[in-house]
């Protein structure tokens, strides 16, 4: 078995909560797309890195059932495990930093795959629904907690036959949402994880969030 660092991503401001995500060190050790993704469908996360340099912070992510180009919590979680201010992607070269207890990324939403992106009419109907909800498809549903204060629920919801009923926290998604808003956001999403979003004349968004090693 591969050394797999296991973290939690877009942490409460107690520690606790946040997105679980696998760090395949080593990515050597998984050399082609097939046991990589392999190996991410037995973990179950709902990402799987695999870094292939870590100096230039190239990497390689994984679903448990298919290889995605961006993601926001394994770019947040490997920055913050590797402290490197540059990941490599195919679609850019993602800037990372740490600052206090939050380590951010400065990234695209164009670069995030789709999702149906509802609102609700309040946080109350977010937290009403199932896990998942009937359809089909990526849907993000959210509801404004405080509009004046930029204050967001949110729940993640892939529907896909992975085993991954309901994402924790998203950074994919926060970056659509803020895209969509054109507004800094503090956003709630599962049981209790945060994300931070604030975007940027360029066009670019930056995500943020605390990250720990899974207990």
């Amino acid at each position: 078995m591969n050394e797999i660092d296991v973290l939690s991503v877009f942490c409460a401001p107690d520690g606790s909560h946040g997105n679980k995500l696998g760090v395949v060190r080593d990515g050597g050790r998984c050399p082609d797309v097939a046991s990589r993704q392999a190996l991410a469908g037995e973990l179950g996360f709902s990402e799987t890195v695999f870094v292939d340099d870590p100096e230039r912070g190239h990497l390689d992510i994984y679903t448990p059932g298919r290889r995605l180009p961006f993601a926001g919590h394994p770019l947040v979680g490997t920055a913050w495990l590797l402290d490197i201010d540059v990941l490599e992607l195919a679609v850019g070269d993602v800037f990372a930093r740490q600052d206090g207890e939050f380590t951010w990324i400065t990234a695209r939403a164009e670069w995030a795959p789709h999702r149906q992106i509802l609102r609700y009419a309040s946080a109350a109907d977010v937290d009403a629904l199932p896990s998942p909800p009937p359809g089909e498809g990526w849907l993000y549903a959210w509801a404004w907690e405080d509009e004046a204060a930029g204050r967001v629920r949110a729940r993640g919801f892939p529907r896909r036959d992975d085993g991954i009923a309901e994402d924790e926290a998203t950074g994919a998604a926060a970056l659509l949402l803020t895209a969509e808003l054109g507004r800094a956001l503090n956003i709630t999403q599962g049981r209790g994880s945060q994300l931070l979003t604030a975007p940027a004349p360029d066009g670019t968004i930056e995500l943020g969030g605390r990250v720990r090693f899974a207990g």
